[in-house]
């Protein structure tokens, strides 16, 4: 996979100032499947602050991989502000890591309803010991340009988070 200049200056962005921090980050992806993680990595270097992704695309492996409640994916949908808080979360427990963000949407070109149209993406991102964020987006474009905006925006998420206090 090739990533943009844009993409590997805003990933060696998060790598440095995690260094800075002496952080390490875990990502939890589904619709991305593993590209955010794969976009960090492509940094030389990222190793001093990379610990794990975890690819958990069915529910069940969010369940299984993440903790992600069951109830929780019932009750709101796999793509929700909920299940991506949840992930966010299982990324950091069951990481050793400091910095975590996380991805559920639907990047198409089918699995859309009327109101989780394709494009739909939810993206949490949390740190160890105090803050948290969460985005909801609809990116437009085909399935790749919605991967890659997704990757785009949680990149952009961990930068703000680990220069938030």
């Amino acid at each position: 996979m090739t990533f943009t200049e844009k993409l590997l200056r805003l990933a060696e962005d998060v790598i440095s100032s995690s260094r800075e921090h002496d952080w390490r980050i875990a990502t939890a992806e589904s619709c991305t499947g593993g590209l955010i993680m794969g976009c960090l990595t492509a940094v030389p270097g990222s190793s001093e602050v990379m610990d794990r992704g975890f690819v958990p695309y069915a529910n069940q492996a969010k369940i299984k991989m993440l903790g992600v409640d069951a109830g929780l994916i019932a009750a709101h949908g796999a793509v929700s502000e909920q299940v991506a808080v949840a992930m966010a979360e299982g990324a950091l427990r069951n990481a050793a890591a400091d910095l975590s963000v996380a991805v559920t949407g639907i990047a198409g070109p089918g699995g859309g309803t009327p109101g989780k149209p394709v494009g739909m993406v939810h993206i949490a991102a949390e740190r160890k010991g105090g803050g948290f964020t969460h985005e909801r987006h609809h990116f437009i474009g085909d399935r790749h340009e919605v991967r890659m905006q997704t990757v785009e925006a949680a990149l952009e998420m961990l930068k703000k988070l680990i220069r938030q206090p």
